[in-house]
């Protein structure tokens, strides 16, 4: 069953890539404006989180800066974002925990520690999930890490890769001992792209669906014409 489950993973990763392509590689971030960027992001979409990042970084051009100013400062330069003062506190918070553990605003250090362990330090920070930690683990440190977004959440559950009622946290675990290693960054892209282009939360198009045939959800709604392969 799970050998079956995996080749089914194996085709949609092939079939994403013929649709999609092969990403470009991620921006190489520096690992603290990975953790500010994910704490903003939660909550709120991508435009407004790269707005209340512009907006904080004209007002505390230096990390060290963001670290030393006051939460309410913080706040009105991130406003946009939503949940302002719950993520003020928290940035303020994780910068200054890591100057005090580490002797300096640096997260570095992670690139050297194995990725469970570099995780479970990531998860030890207040406003940290598993999708925040693995975003970080594979975007910027270049680690095994499987992130879900609401995305991945909905079309792997869809197309049956994860059981339907699997908790966003459980499907973490059970995407990353489905998935080879190799193929997480690239299979995660594509999920996202597909999930925004054709697998959409409301009345997805199935019709238009490359992976129609080996979706549970399309085997259920779909007409027998619409579940053949294109």
């Amino acid at each position: 069953m799970v050998a079956d489950v995996r080749a089914k993973a194996l085709e949609v990763h092939r079939r994403l890539l013929a649709a999609y392509g092969e990403p470009p590689p991620p921006s190489g971030r520096d690992p603290i404006q990975s953790l500010v960027l994910t704490i903003l992001s939660q909550n709120t979409n991508d435009r407004l989180r790269d707005i209340a990042f512009q907006r904080l970084r004209d007002a505390f051009p230096s990390w060290e800066q963001v670290r030393d100013a006051p939460v309410e400062a913080i706040g009105q330069a991130i406003q946009v974002a939503g949940l302002w003062k719950q993520k003020a506190a928290r940035i303020k918070e994780a910068l200054q925990r890591i100057t005090a553990e580490r002797g300096a605003l640096s997260l570095e250090f992670l690139r050297e520690l194995p990725t469970e362990e570099a995780r479970r330090y990531l998860l030890s920070f207040n406003g940290v999930g598993p999708k925040t930690a693995a975003i970080i683990l594979l975007f910027t440190l270049g680690m095994p890490a499987f992130p879900v977004d609401t995305h991945v959440h909905r079309v792997t559950r869809r197309l049956g890769l994860i059981p339907d009622k699997t908790g966003r946290e459980q499907a973490h675990e059970r995407l990353e001992a489905l998935l080879p290693p190799d193929i997480y960054y690239a299979f995660h892209i594509n999920v996202i792209r597909h999930g925004r282009a054709v697998c959409v939360a409301r009345r997805p198009r199935c019709a238009e669906c490359a992976l129609r045939d080996l979706c549970d959800y399309c085997a259920r709604t779909c007409g027998p014409a619409e579940t053949m392969q294109p």
